[in-house]
């Protein structure tokens, strides 16, 4: 009786260069992009991965090559298909995609020029090459094509090569827009991008780089070294034990680590062990996915707060590609959140890490307060009038009571100069330092002579 209308439809397809402007906005930044890029060299097999930053001013390009079994015709034109696998097919376990988007949408957002030459063995190079300028003119989704023989200089390797694919972002308007190749400056800032890549990188595939059959990546000619966030080689740090979670009878590892406090490092190998961002930014949940880093620290929305006393918790999730829907895996592969009933156990393990990150943090305070209780007195004093905290001198200190008595005529000026003190201290600066960069306040009497500090005490 209704087969009427379900014959009736209006075929309403998407104009090309509004939608394909709308994939340059899904979020990425550049180092996601390079990752999403990377994430493919890895799936395609690939054991070295170069990234190559060139400097030419507005002309600047940005390309990564890697030596993965690449691609012939019919699979690279399917590649550069928007959408050319859909996120419900079950993927291989090894195979880091999901959407069907990341090449497009990773590149689209950094430029507007994307060419990607393949060549699988067995096969000729081929190159194609989305040119959003060109779509937007002649409003069809058209594919270029270019004659390996004649393409530019960057695919010059595939002719030599036995398989490869080199990806080569062009007029990267989000970071060169209206630079002249003179202006050093802007020079300067193009290469600066390649340290937020390098960190990133060697944060993300930390365990395809230093696993034994392992991923070389170079950036500009330079070997990426990867970045383990748990220090496992450390004889301080505390591996709590492992712990198996099961969601849809698929197993998940959580495994937590309490790293050593700062006194146990040096200043070199703390400010590495911080990452990207820092020690306060750092803390919490690790999710891997098919041992590629999803997330890079955080509380996961379990109620925690990253706190500069909880910094030395991190704990290891690892998940199956199977289970993307349900973690909610994003498009940049940067978001994840964890299923309902799994949420008890992650709250219950983190907030035993937490436990014992805490002790670890404030042992080395217990340790001093117990070595100097008996002579030490604390120099400043906490007070509250009306509900309000306010910070005064402590007149009884040694030094304090000796400086007043001392004074002679001169005590209504000493007294003027504490009050000054107290009156003026900077506390809503120190909140904000301490807040925005816990790691690079100085500790009381850091650096200080211990014969200073006994004269102090």
């Amino acid at each position: 009786m209704n087969s009427g209308l379900l014959d009736t439809f209006d075929v309403v397809n998407p104009d090309p260069g509004a939608l394909i402007e709308s994939l340059r906005s899904f979020g990425y930044s550049l180092e996601a992009s390079v990752a999403d890029i990377v994430d493919n060299s890895i799936t395609a097999g690939a054991r070295n991965i170069h990234i190559q930053f060139s400097w030419h001013g507005e002309q600047s390009t940005i390309a990564i090559m890697d030596d993965g079994c690449g691609m012939t015709e019919d699979e690279l034109v399917n590649a550069m298909r928007p959408g050319s696998r859909s996120p419900l097919e079950e993927r291989d376990p090894a195979d880091l995609g999901r959407f069907g988007l990341g090449l497009k949408t990773a590149s689209f957002s950094q430029c507007r020029k994307l060419s990607v030459g393949s060549k699988a063995a067995g096969h000729e190079p081929v190159i194609r090459i989305w040119d959003l300028d060109y779509v937007n003119q002649c409003g069809e989704w058209r594919l270029k094509k270019l004659d390996p023989q004649g393409s530019d200089s960057t695919f010059s390797a595939l002719n030599t090569s036995k398989s490869g694919t080199i990806v080569l972002w062009e007029q990267i308007d989000r970071l060169v827009k209206g630079a002249d190749k003179d202006d050093s400056r802007r020079e300067e800032l193009f290469y600066e991008h390649i340290d937020v890549v390098k960190s990133h990188l060697g944060m993300v595939f930390n365990r395809f780089l230093e696993s034994p059959k392992s991923l070389k990546i170079f950036i500009n000619n330079r070997p990426l070294p990867p970045w383990d966030p748990f220090l496992r080689n450390h004889p301080t740090t505390q591996l709590l034990p492992e712990e198996p979670l099961y969601h849809s009878e698929q197993k998940i590892t959580v495994r937590p680590f309490v790293l050593p406090y700062r006194s146990k490092l040096s200043d070199r190998a703390y400010e590495a062990a911080g990452g990207p961002g820092g020690w306060n930014v750092r803390q919490g949940f690790y999710i891997y996915r098919n041992n590629r880093l999803i997330v890079a620290g955080d509380w996961l929305g379990l109620g925690f707060r990253k706190e500069a006393h909880t910094k030395l918790a991190r704990i290891i999730v690892d998940i199956p590609n199977s289970m993307d829907e349900d973690w909610k895996i994003d498009v940049r592969k940067s978001v994840a959140r964890p299923p309902a009933h799994l949420r008890d156990d992650l709250k219950r393990i983190a907030r035993l890490t937490i436990e014992r990150a805490t002790a670890v943090y404030r042992h080395r305070g217990k340790v001093v307060e117990r070595q100097t209780a008996e002579d030490f007195v604390f120099p400043w004093n906490t007070n509250v009038r009306d509900g309000m905290y306010f910070y005064t001198v402590n007149r009884s200190h040694p030094l304090v009571a000796a400086a007043l008595e001392n004074s002679g005529n001169n005590r209504k000026d000493v007294e003027a100069m504490l009050r000054l003190i107290e009156e003026t201290v900077p506390i809503p600066t120190i909140i904000v330092n301490n807040t925005e960069n816990p790691d690079k306040l100085r500790r009381p009497f850091e650096g200080c002579p211990s014969e200073e500090l006994r004269a102090v005490m």
